[in-house]
């Protein structure tokens, strides 16, 4: 189904009595989305599947402190059973409101839809700071593995890492003009190539597993608050590729299959590096700092692997952020197909179809965290994500209850109150995140969270002034029934 709001009169009474649910919450939210036509989707299942895999995980690089907090046991049971637990509820609810409202914007479209513009405002808010810090650390990534092995002098802060840093920014960031057949395509290469190591490295493990070494356990008290927090950073964001819904060929059909087969991926992608690696080789937890793989890669496969296993790092940043930054421009450009941005941000390429000015903006923002200190400003992402995550399954429940009838091409096939204990198991730990927080990402998260509201009130009123030109309308100038 190709969903377009281009409903710009009142239908008749006749009409009204005619429409189906969804015709009626369609002609409630007036205006015209920017998605492309069927024939002019550019995203398939494999892309798709890919593009999911880099916006979630990227592969096993970083999960080395889940090892260092509890020991290996317990690391594997975790990334057994989280990304099932957290990782399918997640991706049904995407899966059903991707296929129910596959315009770009993702949770943005769906939180406007259930409780208004202020609500999918805010939610744009929250995400897309989060997905920005996140791709901010990438290019600093790729700096200190150069750092480390090619180019000392971008180790260290100075003109070197500076422009390393924002060079490689930019140069990223062009890659995303050329369109999403080759981002997604791209996805698809980076993965394999990243991943091709891990491949090697589980087999030639074989022989060497000793599982008895699964068992060691940490020395002193286990770190369950890193534990949790590493597990949480390799497995969210499941939801971030419905922001490029619009994109996507038959997403009613191509989501919920390309969720069903990331999930079993990144669940393999963890699990059997991490017993390779922990059952082949005697290093105790407390060895397993970040980057460990990659030693592990050549204790088990010689040297040749281990630069392979590192390299495959620098691909998988490289992927993440193309993923990443994909994912925000489209969400900025759904938050301007509902009138929420200007209209300006709704503007694509005429050859590749790219919101170009999505882009640079997102590219500008990223520059500009690039340097804040990741500490704090990673941590009240994390907040902001969690908050999101727990408004997105609210629209989800909400839009089930009040609009039973609403056509969904996938559904998950559960009752209202089995949604509803499906969604307590990842909101439970969401709202875990959000307690743990502390009060410096809580006040930090409260500033931002008021500047969002504050640009919504800015927004409104140059609406209203006619101050910028916006596209469509927003849920506050309909009422039910409407």
């Amino acid at each position: 189904m190709d969903q377009e709001f281009l409903i710009t009169r009142q239908p008749s009474r006749s009409q009204e009595q005619h429409d189906t649910p969804q015709d009626q919450l369609l002609q409630q939210y007036g205006g015209a989305t920017s998605s492309p036509s069927d024939h002019q989707r550019r995203i398939t299942l494999i892309p798709l599947v890919f593009l999911i895999y880099f916006e979630v995980a990227g592969g096993p690089y970083g999960a080395e402190q889940a090892v260092r907090a509890v020991g290996p046991l317990f690391t594997l049971l975790g990334f057994l059973v989280f990304p099932f637990a957290w990782g399918v509820p997640e991706s049904l609810v995407t899966a059903e409101l991707a296929s129910a409202f596959p315009g770009n914007g993702g949770g943005v479209l769906w939180a406007d839809r259930a409780f208004g513009p202020l609500t999918g405002s805010l939610l744009g808010t929250w995400k897309y700071l989060s997905i920005v810090v996140n791709i901010a650390a990438y290019p600093a990534l790729v700096a200190d593995y150069l750092g480390g092995s090619v180019a000392p002098a971008v180790a260290d802060p100075g003109r070197a890492r500076t422009g390393t840093v924002v060079g490689m920014t930019l140069l990223l960031s062009l890659l995303n003009y050329a369109g999403m057949s080759v981002v997604g395509w791209g996805a698809v290469a980076l993965g394999v190539v990243s991943l091709a190591p891990f491949v090697l490295m589980t087999a030639m493990a074989v022989p060497k597993l000793r599982p008895r070494r699964w068992a060691e356990q940490v020395e002193g008290a286990k770190d369950w608050r890193m534990f949790f927090n590493t597990l949480f950073w390799n497995l969210n964001y499941w939801d971030s590729a419905s922001t490029m819904a619009g994109e996507v060929e038959r997403p009613e059909r191509t989501f919920p299959r390309a969720l069903a087969v990331a999930v079993v991926l990144i669940a393999v992608s963890y699990l059997l590096p991490l017993m390779a690696a922990t059952g082949a080789t005697d290093a105790s937890p407390d060895a397993w700092e970040n980057g460990y793989l990659a030693d592990a890669a050549g204790i088990i496969g010689g040297p040749w692997l281990k630069y392979w296993t590192g390299a495959g790092a620098v691909i998988s940043s490289i992927g993440m952020f193309e993923a990443q930054m994909s994912s925000g421009a489209f969400q900025l450009l759904g938050m301007a197909d509902l009138g929420l941005l200007p209209a300006l941000f709704v503007r694509r390429a005429a050859r590749t179809g790219t919101p170009w000015v999505a882009i640079a903006a997102s590219t500008a923002v990223t520059v500009a965290v690039s340097f804040l200190g990741f500490d704090d400003v990673v941590a009240t992402a994390n907040f902001l994500y969690s908050l999101g995550t727990l408004l997105e399954f609210a629209a989800f429940l909400w839009l089930r209850a009040r609009h039973p009838a609403l056509k969904r091409p996938y559904r998950v096939p559960l009752p209202l109150p089995a949604l509803v204990a499906m969604c307590a198991v990842p909101s439970a730990f969401l709202a875990y995140v959000c307690v743990v927080a502390g009060s410096r990402v809580l006040a930090v998260a409260a500033g931002l969270t008021a500047l969002g509201v504050g640009w919504h009130g800015v927004m409104r009123v140059c609406r209203a002034k006619k101050l910028l030109r916006f596209k469509g309308a927003g849920a506050a100038d309909y009422t039910e029934g409407s």
